[in-house]
């Protein structure tokens, strides 16, 4: 693994985790609703407006983010792949044929000579399985 996506998974992490959190951190939109009667209005650390479009703001650059470094993962994944060729990975011929559909060839097949007789039974006795299966 190079230093870049070793970088970039970090980074991804770091941002996935973060990104996580500031979503759990920001209330649903019925939540505002209380502090029009008064319940909340004490929370002004991010000024009037509250923390609602500051983390709404920093959880959409945080989205971003994490796109942008998934393509960039995206990216050195396919680099890697491409250069995988020529890291002396063997690479296999095929030979090709020249035969005409319908055609054998000029060399035949030999049959596969069977068996006049099958035999009943195909294992020895001292090889068979104890089993509770009744023979037929």
């Amino acid at each position: 693994m190079s230093t870049l996506e070793l970088v970039l998974l970090m980074l991804l992490v770091v941002d996935a985790i973060a990104l996580a959190a500031l979503v759990l951190l920001q209330q649903g939109r019925g939540a505002d609703v209380g502090a029009a009667f008064g319940s909340g209005a004490s929370n002004t650390m991010f000024g009037s407006g509250g923390s609602a479009s500051f983390l709404t703001k920093l959880t959409v650059w945080l989205a971003i983010g994490f796109f942008a470094i998934s393509f960039g993962l995206a990216w050195t994944a396919k680099e890697r792949a491409e250069n995988a060729g020529s890291l002396g990975i063997p690479q296999v011929e095929v030979p090709a044929v020249d035969l005409v559909p319908g055609e054998t060839g000029s060399e035949e097949v030999p049959a596969v000579e069977l068996p006049e007789e099958v035999p009943e039974q195909l294992t020895d006795e001292s090889e068979s399985v104890d089993s509770d299966i009744p023979d037929v």
